[in-house]
């Protein structure tokens, strides 16, 4: 297909040429965050350091409090910015982590919801670097981050669940999973409780190992346990 011309625009849309020899507006420098870095690192090792934990809510105002006239406001909000998106602060968070306060004792649980987009954000970073298909792992993971919520697949659901359609289509299928192995358990204990056998005896009948069966029946023991306290 031959290419048609195209008008051209009209003498007010064309930009006025810059005088020769000017130059274009500079735009604002952008704080350095590496020497920032460099000093919440020397200052809280144990925060900062080889290995990062989640940092309390509140921990910039913490910072500028702590020292006084050393940190500048900026410099340390995009530092502490750039340094709460790395791949090895989402880790933290994904494995639900505690938060951190100064002195690196954790003062306060990690939301399910942070630990769950965590997670997103991660393996979304880590299946741009390999052909494998981590989306067993990530359901495993996600798997394991609710039953640590405590909440009920419902409430979980309602807590996490964002914009993102295939994201979302994951989640469901995690929790529908899930109820379905906790109707399976529920079944597996009524069983095992009417019929008064010992453990091995149980997981023998019913072709189990009888590990496994032990550890379905102790889930299911959990799951019940909130609701007749």
């Amino acid at each position: 297909m031959m290419a048609t011309d195209t008008p051209n625009p009209p003498a007010e849309s064309v930009p006025a040429k810059e005088p020769a020899g000017a130059r274009p507006a500079a735009r604002p420098a952008r704080p350095a965050v590496q020497p920032v870095l460099d000093a919440l690192a020397a200052h809280y090792p144990a925060l900062f350091g080889q290995e990062f934990r989640p940092l309390k809510r509140g921990i910039f105002q913490d910072l500028l409090d702590a020292h006084p006239g050393v940190f500048e406001r900026d410099a340390l909000k995009a530092t502490l910015s750039q340094h709460t998106r790395s791949t090895r602060y989402l880790t933290a968070v994904a494995a639900g982590q505690a938060r951190h306060d100064l002195q690196g004792q954790a003062v306060e649980a990690m939301a399910p919801e942070h630990v769950y987009h965590a997670l997103l954000e991660v393996f979304r970073r880590r299946q741009t670097r390999t052909r494998e298909d981590l989306g067993p792992k990530l359901r495993r993971r996600i798997q394991q981050a609710f039953e640590a919520s405590g909440l009920s697949a419902q409430a979980y659901g309602t807590l996490v669940r964002g914009r993102d359609a295939a994201s979302n289509a994951l989640l469901d299928a995690v929790l529908a999973e899930s109820d379905g192995r906790a109707a399976r358990g529920e079944a597996l204990l009524r069983a095992f409780t009417a019929s008064r056998q010992s453990l091995e005896a149980f997981a023998d009948m019913y072709g189990l190992d009888p590990r496994e069966a032990a550890r379905t029946l102790e889930q299911a023991r959990r799951a019940k346990a909130p609701a007749a306290a």
